[in-house]
Formats: C-alpha cells, structure tokens, sequence
C-alpha cells in the first residue's frame, strides 16, 4: 500500500509514477532495515533515486510507443464498440458491413464526422483478431462464426 502512496503527489503534480519492480528485492529489503534498525535513511534514499529514474525512462518510453490520445475515437468509442459488435453479431460480410456502417453512421453520427468514423469502423473491422474482438463484448463464438463468413465470402 505505501508503494502506491507513494505515487500520490507523483500523479497529482503530472509525473512519472514510481515502480519497484526492477529494483533487487535483497537491496530493497537492506535498505527498509536500515530505516528500521539503523534509522538511515541513505541506502533507501539512493534506492529510491535510482528506482525513480528507471521508472521515468520506461513510462517515457511506453508513452512514446502509446502515441497520442485520439479526441475523436474517445468521442465515439461506445458507437464504434456497438457498431463493430453489430456487424459481427449479425455476420456480415464486407459489402454487407459497408452498407450497415454507411446507414448507422448516417442516423447517428452528424453528417461532418460521418465519414471520418466509418473509416475509423472500417479499420476496426479489418484488424479484428482473437486478441482484440473480447473489447467489443463479443464472445468466442460470436466471433469465430463472423470470421468464417468474412474470410470465405471475400476469398470469392
């Protein structure tokens, strides 16, 4: 628990959260006993330091690899989840998926933005796998049935 107060002003000042996970459990165990017994806090201070700065260098990095935010997909996220789920609960192909995404786009989505999010469904849909369709709520079966009807019926 006190690890992860420990990331309390870190986040409310918009820093770099701090992770112990790399840090060597015996020096951090010397360094908790010399607080305890020795009442230094130098050991722990350096381990600290030294933890702090390689959690700054992977959350930089892992942020980097992230990109940034999309306004936009935030904006639509519940519609496109609904969308992709429906076309895959409904099995349709790609010539039927275009169609359902150009009509629910137009009764839902405003006439600027339509566009934009039909392409951004459409790219959902392409790159469905059995690693990503579980964000869409659909099931193992749902899936697995789309993806036969979609492969076969484009291989035509």
């Amino acid at each position: 628990m006190s690890r992860l107060a420990a990331n309390i002003p870190f986040i409310k000042h918009n820093l770099s959260p701090l992770s112990f996970a790399e840090v060597p459990r015996t020096l951090f165990t010397e360094a908790m006993l010399g607080v305890y017994e020795r009442n230094d806090v130098a050991l722990l201070k350096d381990v600290f330091i030294w933890a702090y700065g390689r959690s700054a260098e992977q959350y930089a990095a892992f942020r980097q690899s992230l990109g940034e935010p999309d306004p936009f997909r935030f904006k639509h996220r519940e519609a496109l989840r609904e969308v992709v789920a429906n076309v895959v609960r409904n099995q349709l192909d790609r010539k039927a998926a275009l169609a359902f995404l150009a009509s629910w786009a137009g009764n839902n989505i405003t006439a600027e933005e339509g566009g934009r999010f039909r392409e951004m469904a459409e790219t959902e849909l392409l790159g469905l796998h059995e690693g990503n369709f579980a964000r869409y709520q659909i099931r193992p079966a749902e899936f697995a049935a789309w993806q036969e009807i979609w492969d076969n019926r484009t291989k035509h």
